[in-house]
């Protein structure tokens, strides 16, 4: 199973939890099993249609997903997957 490191703005969905354990061999499979385990997350990892947020990066290890083959790219059971939603606020003055 795959560790998937939960940033602050998303534990409120995961029940509090900083870090899950999950199965799956790319990271789309990893992704759907913490949507599954966790249906109050779904609405801030995938859009509508069922695609992944634009402003949603995950990382395998160090890489971003977008660049080793996007929900496809392969998970190894060892590794860590970050989820890391864009963060914006503040003000305009």
């Amino acid at each position: 199973m795959a560790k998937v490191l939960i940033p602050t703005a998303l534990r409120a969905f995961t029940d509090g939890k900083a870090e899950l354990e999950e199965a799956g061999t790319t990271a789309g499979e990893i992704i759907a099993s913490v949507a599954a385990s966790f249906p109050e997350i779904k609405q801030h990892l995938y859009d509508e249609e069922g695609k992944l947020r634009s402003f949603v990066n995950v990382y395998v290890g160090d890489e971003n997903i977008r660049n080793i083959g996007g929900l496809d790219a392969p998970v190894k059971e060892s590794e860590t997957v970050t989820l890391v939603p864009a963060i914006a606020g503040g003000c305009t003055a």
